[in-house]
């Protein structure tokens, strides 16, 4: 197979792309320029995707004697990624920008460019499986459960699916860095990118009253009615946030508070105990099926609405064009703009971007 290798500059990919090499493919690196930024942020950066990342991916296709090139999609990024996250946070919502990257830059701008030049597939270093089916193929949880990046993969469809690799799936991350070390790249050891690339201090509150405005106003104990602090701007906190409240006003147990709703038309933070926080009923919107969609009447599936949260078991419908999920125990703390993806066992089967949340009691 003609084969894209899509090359961060991180360990995982430099030996996702040795592996495609390995097995015979004609491959040809790729690295995402996603940023015009001409700076680099050094060994200490939390972010990816910056000049030294660029330059790491090019000494591993060197040394594995592939082409290398960069594609430049630092305004499609700006656009669906970086623009999308600040109008969902201007909305008051909390979006989950890696899950709009894979989406709309690192699968679909890059698989149709890839399908274009007649490749027949883009590889990475994701940690999750794709399994053959009896309708096609499968998204499948990778073998190491702590790594695993099916979650943030369930936006796929069955056609990017269809033309995806995912060599390191069936792998634990110390056998990558150790393949990676005997292979001679230097990028064995590298840290991995945390945090999100685009803001790379990890200050999402700062860059979201930057880029959104700062209206001071009032934080309010929803189960007293009192004003415990001033905050720089609603926009900037999300639901289940305790940290960088300040608030003034203890509560008469000493219990902490929490962010449990954001009024934008008064521009106040709602706190409140945790127990609020608890919900069971999760409403989704703009569902992406990696398998066959279902229907109205009641499927049990698993749900998982965190990266690396635990997957509980729940039963989903759809109701016209909004999926409902019903958690046989509560989660707590999920914002609008988060994301449930559905499973069954290891399998992907959809996933919609949160709507609405409440609890059936």
């Amino acid at each position: 197979m003609r084969v894209i290798a899509a090359m961060s500059g991180g360990v995982d990919s430099s030996v996702a792309a040795a592996r495609m090499v390995d097995a015979g493919h004609e491959v040809v690196g790729v690295h995402l320029a996603l940023s015009r930024a001409s700076t680099s942020t050094g060994s200490g950066s939390r972010g990816c995707c910056t000049l030294d990342d660029a330059r790491d991916a090019r000494r591993v296709a060197d040394l594995l004697g592939i082409p290398f090139y960069v594609w430049d999609l630092s305004e499609r990024f700006r656009e669906d990624v970086i623009d999308d996250f600040v109008e969902e946070y201007r909305r008051g919502r909390t979006p989950n920008p890696c899950l709009r990257c894979n989406e709309r830059i690192k699968f679909s701008a890059v698989l149709d460019r890839a399908m274009a030049l007649d490749f027949d597939a883009v590889a990475t270093g994701h940690y999750a499986r794709i399994v053959g089916g009896d309708d096609g193929p499968e998204l499948h949880r990778s073998v190491d459960p702590d790594k695993d990046q099916s979650y943030v993969l369930s936006v796929l469809t069955p056609r990017e699916l269809a033309h995806s690799l995912f060599p390191l799936g069936e792998d634990r991350k110390e056998v990558v860095r150790a393949e990676a070390e005997r292979r001679g790249l230097a990028v064995a050891h590298k840290p991995d990118s945390h945090d999100i690339c685009f803001i790379p201090d990890g200050d999402t509150a700062a860059f979201v009253r930057a880029n959104v405005g700062a209206e001071p106003g009032d934080i309010v104990d929803v189960t007293t009615g009192a004003v415990v602090a001033r905050h720089e701007g609603a926009q900037a906190f999300t639901i289940g946030q305790r940290r960088g409240l300040n608030l003034r006003v203890p509560t008469e147990d000493g219990s902490p508070r929490y962010v449990v709703g954001l009024d934008l038309l008064t521009n106040t933070v709602q706190v409140g105990p945790a127990v609020l926080l608890d919900i069971d009923v999760i409403e989704g919107t703009g569902p992406i099926w990696a398998s066959a969609p279902f229907g109205a009447d009641p499927v049990r599936v698993q749900a998982q609405v965190r990266a690396h949260g635990t997957a509980i078991d729940a039963t989903a419908r759809l109701d016209g064009d909004r999926l409902i999920v019903e958690l046989d125990e509560p989660v707590r703390g999920l914002a609008p703009g988060q994301t449930v993806a559905l499973y069954r066992g290891t399998r992907v089967l959809a996933s919609a971007i949160v709507d609405a949340t409440r609890t059936r009691s």
